[in-house]
Protein backbone atom coordinates (compact mmCIF):
# COMPACT_ATOMS: atom_id res chain seq x y z
CA UNK A 1 0.00 0.00 0.00
CA UNK A 2 1.04 3.58 -0.69
CA UNK A 3 0.72 6.65 1.47
CA UNK A 4 -2.02 9.12 0.53
CA UNK A 5 -2.70 12.68 1.70
CA UNK A 6 -6.09 13.20 3.33
CA UNK A 7 -7.68 16.26 4.94
CA UNK A 8 -8.04 15.98 8.69
CA UNK A 9 -9.66 18.30 11.21
CA UNK A 10 -7.75 19.80 14.13
CA UNK A 11 -9.48 17.71 16.80
CA UNK A 12 -8.55 14.45 15.07
CA UNK A 13 -4.98 15.65 14.39
CA UNK A 14 -4.55 16.72 18.04
CA UNK A 15 -5.89 13.36 19.20
CA UNK A 16 -3.26 11.60 17.06
CA UNK A 17 -0.54 13.89 18.46
CA UNK A 18 -1.67 13.18 22.04
CA UNK A 19 -1.36 9.43 21.40
CA UNK A 20 1.93 9.38 19.48
CA UNK A 21 4.12 12.50 19.89
CA UNK A 22 7.27 12.07 21.99
CA UNK A 23 7.45 15.52 23.60
CA UNK A 24 4.60 17.81 22.52
CA UNK A 25 0.85 17.90 23.02
CA UNK A 26 -2.09 19.44 21.23
CA UNK A 27 -2.07 22.85 19.54
CA UNK A 28 -4.73 25.52 20.04
CA UNK A 29 -5.23 26.62 16.44
CA UNK A 30 -4.14 26.00 12.86
CA UNK A 31 -4.59 27.10 9.27
CA UNK A 32 -5.08 23.48 8.13
CA UNK A 33 -4.05 19.92 8.93
CA UNK A 34 -3.11 16.96 6.75
CA UNK A 35 -3.18 13.25 7.40
CA UNK A 36 -1.06 10.51 5.90
CA UNK A 37 -3.26 7.50 5.26
CA UNK A 38 -2.32 3.95 4.45
CA UNK A 39 -5.51 2.30 3.32
CA UNK A 40 -8.17 3.29 5.84
CA UNK A 41 -5.70 4.03 8.66
CA UNK A 42 -4.19 7.39 9.56
CA UNK A 43 -0.46 6.81 10.13
CA UNK A 44 0.63 10.43 10.56
CA UNK A 45 -0.52 14.03 10.81
CA UNK A 46 0.86 17.48 10.07
CA UNK A 47 -0.62 20.58 11.67
CA UNK A 48 0.20 23.81 9.85
CA UNK A 49 -0.33 27.24 11.37
CA UNK A 50 1.04 30.73 11.80
CA UNK A 51 4.77 30.93 12.53
CA UNK A 52 5.86 30.45 16.12
CA UNK A 53 8.28 33.39 15.86
CA UNK A 54 6.67 36.81 15.52
CA UNK A 55 9.66 37.80 13.34
CA UNK A 56 8.63 35.20 10.76
CA UNK A 57 4.92 36.07 10.88
CA UNK A 58 4.84 38.19 7.71
CA UNK A 59 1.53 36.95 6.31
CA UNK A 60 3.30 34.90 3.63
CA UNK A 61 4.90 32.28 5.90
CA UNK A 62 3.46 29.27 7.71
CA UNK A 63 5.00 26.74 10.11
CA UNK A 64 4.46 23.03 10.52
CA UNK A 65 3.70 23.31 14.23
CA UNK A 66 3.28 19.56 14.77
CA UNK A 67 4.27 16.56 12.71
CA UNK A 68 3.68 13.14 14.17
CA UNK A 69 3.57 9.60 12.82
CA UNK A 70 3.12 6.12 14.22
CA UNK A 71 6.54 5.15 12.81
CA UNK A 72 5.37 4.18 9.32
CA UNK A 73 8.33 4.25 6.94
CA UNK A 74 8.73 7.55 5.00
CA UNK A 75 5.58 9.08 6.54
CA UNK A 76 7.48 12.07 8.00
CA UNK A 77 9.11 13.04 4.69
CA UNK A 78 5.81 12.41 2.92
CA UNK A 79 3.97 14.81 5.24
CA UNK A 80 6.67 17.51 5.10
CA UNK A 81 6.52 17.42 1.29
CA UNK A 82 2.71 17.47 1.23
CA UNK A 83 2.64 20.34 3.75
CA UNK A 84 4.97 22.47 1.61
CA UNK A 85 3.01 21.79 -1.59
CA UNK A 86 -0.28 22.67 0.14
CA UNK A 87 1.16 25.93 1.54
CA UNK A 88 2.49 27.00 -1.86
CA UNK A 89 -0.81 26.08 -3.55
CA UNK A 90 -2.52 28.45 -1.10
CA UNK A 91 -0.17 31.28 -2.08
CA UNK A 92 2.28 31.24 0.84
CA UNK A 93 5.91 31.91 -0.05
CA UNK A 94 7.68 29.82 2.57
CA UNK A 95 7.00 27.21 5.20
CA UNK A 96 9.18 26.37 8.16
CA UNK A 97 9.46 24.05 11.11
CA UNK A 98 11.63 23.69 14.18
CA UNK A 99 13.16 20.43 15.36
CA UNK A 100 15.22 19.67 18.46
CA UNK A 101 18.98 20.04 18.01
CA UNK A 102 19.31 16.41 19.03
CA UNK A 103 17.26 15.28 16.00
CA UNK A 104 18.93 14.58 12.65
CA UNK A 105 16.51 16.31 10.27
CA UNK A 106 16.74 13.34 7.88
CA UNK A 107 13.02 13.52 7.02
CA UNK A 108 13.29 17.23 6.27
CA UNK A 109 16.36 16.79 4.07
CA UNK A 110 14.55 13.89 2.38
CA UNK A 111 11.62 16.19 1.59
CA UNK A 112 13.95 18.85 0.12
CA UNK A 113 13.84 21.31 3.04
CA UNK A 114 16.94 23.33 4.02
CA UNK A 115 18.46 24.15 7.38
CA UNK A 116 18.35 27.95 7.66
CA UNK A 117 18.91 28.75 11.32
CA UNK A 118 19.29 27.81 14.94
CA UNK A 119 17.66 29.11 18.09
CA UNK A 120 18.43 28.48 21.74
CA UNK A 121 15.88 26.67 23.82
CA UNK A 122 14.22 28.84 26.39
CA UNK A 123 11.25 29.05 28.65
CA UNK A 124 8.00 30.78 27.73
CA UNK A 125 7.66 31.78 31.39
CA UNK A 126 8.39 35.42 32.25
CA UNK A 127 7.76 37.34 35.50
CA UNK A 128 4.78 39.20 34.01
CA UNK A 129 3.29 35.95 32.67
CA UNK A 130 4.49 32.89 34.56
CA UNK A 131 3.94 29.55 32.83
CA UNK A 132 4.79 25.92 33.41
CA UNK A 133 7.11 24.63 30.67
CA UNK A 134 5.76 21.46 29.07
CA UNK A 135 8.33 21.23 26.28
CA UNK A 136 12.06 20.47 26.09
CA UNK A 137 14.19 23.56 26.67
CA UNK A 138 17.09 22.53 24.41
CA UNK A 139 18.16 24.37 21.26
CA UNK A 140 16.22 24.03 18.01
CA UNK A 141 17.04 23.98 14.32
CA UNK A 142 14.90 25.90 11.82
CA UNK A 143 14.24 24.28 8.45
CA UNK A 144 12.42 25.93 5.54
CA UNK A 145 10.97 25.02 2.20
CA UNK A 146 10.36 27.62 -0.50
CA UNK A 147 9.07 27.29 -4.06
CA UNK A 148 11.95 26.94 -6.52
CA UNK A 149 11.19 30.37 -7.97
CA UNK A 150 11.51 32.15 -4.61
CA UNK A 151 14.66 33.02 -2.69
CA UNK A 152 15.24 30.95 0.44
CA UNK A 153 15.02 34.10 2.62
CA UNK A 154 12.49 36.89 2.47
CA UNK A 155 9.88 37.89 -0.04
CA UNK A 156 10.89 38.65 -3.62
CA UNK A 157 10.35 42.29 -4.59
Amino acid sequence: MRLAVVPIDLDEANEFVARHHRHHGAVVGHKFSLGAAMGESIVGVAIIGRPVSRHRDDGMTLDVTRLCTDGTRNACSFLYGASARACFALGYRRVGTYILKSETGASLYGAGWRLVGETPGRSWSVPSRPRVDKHPLQGRLLFESCPATQPIRGVQS
